[in-house]
């Protein structure tokens, strides 16, 4: 089995899964509030849209222009307190009011409300009030979508962070501001938008039901069709949510129907495949029909790449018109947009901010606070250890290993070959199967001893040297085995660093991560450990080097049963980013830091001897105080070689 080969079919069985088993139309509320619960989490949206109050919006004005037949308000409200949201506010003058309200949730386009700007004016034109709000990453103020994409900032995927959540609130925000309008009426609204705007226009009407009507355009297509055809790799983080529960885009569609959903999407899309594109609207119409609503919602597929298109355009007015003033107007005789260069404003009379950025803003550190994290628990008894290590694995196996199979398959366990001492066997070669596919091997040493031996279970590393485990093994005790496990990624089943940056980005889509896979292995691998030969399974002592070392903690913390864990260069948080190019420590865990980072990990371990090889990070303070707390029988050993640690030693 390779990497790719694994991802590709758990992302087709996800497919395969969605919107598979629809409770009756009379559940559906209650479903749904189930649904919407995962939903928000994902986006890490659970507590903003929880507010039982939100925050003021504080709408700014910054200038109106007059034009025939409409007027345009440059704008910028807070979404949080400090986050900025700029847009264009397009009223019709001379129309009878309230009017419907359309929130036009911009894509990547450069200078956003310019690039955008003849799709608001034509719904202004058509007697709907518009807003149009830039993104973070692309408004006045420059703020990041680029995550993993650019910047090697997987540690979002450790917190449960994505920009779409961020997107999806301001959208909301939106919402709110054009509901509190006196020319609006709050209880027509609706939303549409392309590319990063399509997939923001599913994110914001899943999320608030105050969305009547919502047409994405170029932003659908299967999350498979993204892993199996790479095209994930040409995707902005913000077109996706941390995938912990194993959704597809359809499942999304769950939330929306029955209200009108109208899809466009382009047949030469090259990063929204026209047969994926197919394969969502299908799955989205199965649950329409499921509804009793299937002509509520439509695909129009468009001739070209990545773009709108008159026919595109044109069915999206019609479809507004239809469900939110209930007027039946042709495709033909609602028109297209306006796009000639005379018929556009310059970007300096759309611009908001006119004499400069407003103090204290945090659009370009919103990806820093826009999650509230758990602080380190205070832990004074082993009860209390008890209780939070139990709340801990519990949220720990709910998102950030839920991947794992409910049923393991088979170990097949079995010896390749022997390694003779005399007549003795000294170690040798062993497999067994992990997952699936996925046969993994290790090697085991034994030492001279007529007894079984406890044993130190290594880690190799990826991308490490030959025999690079072993040598660091070298001066452990001479009277424990030594076995050294090779987890996917690295040895026999290892892939070149010019694929990290794809399988860390493709992994997340299917609900887990290189090292939360690794974790699976490493538990198998510790249930093979039992099958060999002159090994005494009860006294084992896991061990990893720098991303390893993540990968053992969390081993140890879910097995619960070792004797020791060996932590050697372990970073010092999962909050620490990688390289910009997706090579280096591969550390993250879905959501782990919602329930636990690396040192309240190795705390919840007491009473297992924790032997730090080498210096460990300051963060470990709040472990050793907790050791020290809880005292005997836990213990932490500082060494530096192997060699001068000894099972039980004071050293």
């Amino acid at each position: 089995m390779d990497i790719r080969s694994y991802l590709c079919q758990e992302a087709r069985s996800m497919h395969a899964d969605s919107v598979q088993s629809l409770p009756p139309a009379a559940d559906w509320p209650q479903a749904r509030e189930e649904w919407l619960a995962q939903y928000f989490a994902m986006m890490g949206v659970t507590s903003h849209m929880a507010m039982a109050e939100r925050p003021p919006l504080n709408v700014q004005i910054t200038k109106e222009t007059q034009r025939h037949g409409y007027r345009i308000l440059n704008l910028y409200y807070e979404a949080l307190p400090g986050l900025f949201v700029t847009g264009n506010l397009y009223l019709p003058t001379n129309a009878d009011t309230p009017l419907p309200g359309v929130l036009y949730v911009c894509g990547h386009g450069l200078n956003q409300k310019s690039y955008y700007q003849a799709h608001p004016r034509k719904f202004a034109q058509l007697g709907f009030a518009c807003l149009l709000v830039e993104t973070i990453q692309l408004g006045e103020i420059e703020g990041h979508h680029h995550g993993t994409f650019h910047r090697g900032w997987f540690n979002w995927y450790s917190q449960g962070y994505t920009p779409a959540g961020v997107e999806l609130w301001t959208g909301v925000r939106g919402l709110d501001l054009l509901a509190s309008l006196p020319e609006v009426d709050g209880d027509r609204l609706g939303v549409t938008g392309i590319s990063g705007g399509g997939a923001v226009s599913w994110w914001v009407a899943a999320a608030d039901e105050r969305v009547k009507v919502v047409a994405p355009v170029c932003g659908t297509a299967t999350f498979a069709s993204h892993v199996c055809e790479k095209t994930v790799d040409g995707h902005c983080d913000c077109m996706f949510f941390v995938n912990a529960y194993g959704w597809e885009l359809a499942d999304v569609a769950r939330l929306i129907a029955p209200r009108p959903m109208l899809i466009g999407s382009a047949n030469r899309d090259g990063i929204f495949h026209i047969r994926a594109i197919r394969e969502t609207f299908a799955d989205t119409k199965k649950v329409y029909d499921h509804l009793g609503a299937g002509e509520h919602v439509r695909l129009v597929e468009t001739p070209g790449p990545h773009s709108y298109h008159a026919n595109s355009r044109r069915a999206i007015f019609s479809w507004f018109l239809r469900y939110l003033e209930q007027r039946e107007v042709s495709e033909d005789a609602v028109g297209d947009i306006d796009d000639s260069p005379e018929a556009q404003e310059d970007p300096a009379t759309l611009r908001v901010y006119r004499n400069g950025v407003p103090p204290a803003e945090r659009v370009t550190t919103i990806q820093e606070d826009f999650l509230t994290l758990p602080e380190l628990p205070s832990i004074t008894s082993q009860e209390e250890l008890a209780n939070v290590r139990e709340k801990t694995l519990a949220g720990l196996k709910e998102t950030s290993f839920r991947h794992f199979p409910n049923t393991p398959c088979d170990l097949a366990a079995e010896v390749e070959y022997e390694i003779g001492r005399g007549e003795e066997v000294a170690g040798g070669r062993f497999a067994f199967t992990s997952e699936g596919a996925w046969r993994l091997h290790g090697m085991w040493t034994l030492p001279d001893s007529d007894t079984d031996a406890p044993a130190v279970l290594a880690l190799r590393s990826p991308h490490e040297s030959r025999k690079a485990t072993e040598e660091w093994l070298n001066g452990c005790d001479s009277s424990w085995a030594r076995v050294v496990a090779e987890p996917r990624g690295t040895g026999d089943n290892a892939w070149g660093p010019e694929l990290d940056w794809h399988v860390r980005r493709a992994a997340m889509l299917t609900g887990r991560t290189i090292a939360s896979m690794q974790v699976y292995d490493t538990l198998r691998a510790l249930e093979a450990v039992a099958h060999l030969p002159g090994v005494d399974s009860s006294r084992i002592v896991l061990a990893g080097r720098g991303q390893m070392a993540v990968v053992a903690l969390y081993t140890a913390l879910l097995h619960g049963g070792l004797q020791g864990l060996i932590l050697s260069d372990i970073p010092a948080s999962l909050s620490d980013s990688s390289n910009p190019d997706g090579t280096g420590i591969a550390s993250e865990i879905l959501f782990a830091l919602q329930h636990a980072d690396l040192p309240q990990a190795a705390g919840l371990l007491w009473p297992t001897e924790l032997i730090f090889y080498g210096p460990r990070p300051g963060t470990f303070g709040w472990t050793e105080d907790l050791y020290a707390r809880l005292g005997a029988p836990g213990a932490i050993r500082h060494v530096m070689s192997l060699g001068r640690w000894r099972p039980g030693s004071k050293g």
